[in-house]
């Protein structure tokens, strides 16, 4: 990007995004709970968050290369103030919040048992050999019981604006699992894990 003559008509612009993520900046746009996550008012909120903290590293990373700071109003950020940020919403992620739960299934010692996602309220085959017709499932989603199946490292919905969650199968906007909220949480876990190497 550094040598491409067109870059400068898109700095501005990624300029303006970052700041809007800043939380002291003038032109923030984005909320955050008091617990610290960034939040967009709709469902899933933690999409949102997934997928801008990747954009906050990887603009942190360019950043680096080009040897820039943006300002934000008065307040000057540099890489390393993105790279803050979208570790805080790691950390909030994985359980440093009011809840103190960890929003990826099976990690730390609280996590959503009761996530809104076919595969993991059924029981396995081992547990019930029989075949299931394509109502019977109904039974174990109206179950208040965990799900039997864990889906290990999937990402829910996330919490409320007021930091709280409903682990609720009947809430999907909180404990739906979905790829498009893994995906961009991969490549921040990926950076946070090993800075150095990437």
């Amino acid at each position: 990007m550094n040598d491409s003559g067109s870059a400068h008509l898109f700095i501005p612009n990624a300029d303006a995004l970052m700041c809007s993520l800043v939380p002291n900046s003038p032109t923030k746009t984005f909320s955050y709970t008091k617990g610290g996550l960034l939040y967009r008012k709709g469902v899933c909120n933690l999409q949102n968050v997934t997928a801008l903290s990747f954009l906050l590293i990887v603009y942190a990373r360019l950043m680096d290369g080009m040897k820039k700071r943006i300002g934000c109003g008065k307040e000057m950020v540099d890489s390393k103030g993105l790279i803050n940020i979208a570790k805080s919403q790691a950390d909030y992620i994985l359980g440093k919040n009011p809840e103190r739960m960890s929003y990826m299934v099976g990690y730390g010692r609280k996590y959503p048992q009761k996530i809104h996602h076919r595969g993991s309220v059924l029981p396995s085959m081992d547990a019930h050999p029989q075949r299931l017709r394509c109502h019977d499932g109904n039974v174990y989603f109206k179950s208040d019981k965990p799900n039997p199946n864990i889906l290990i490292g999937a990402l829910v919905g996330g919490p409320a604006y007021n930091d709280s969650f409903q682990d609720s199968r009947y809430n999907p906007g909180q404990t739906e699992p979905t790829t498009y909220l893994n995906a961009p949480f991969v490549g921040v876990l990926a950076y946070l894990s090993k800075p150095t190497l990437v």
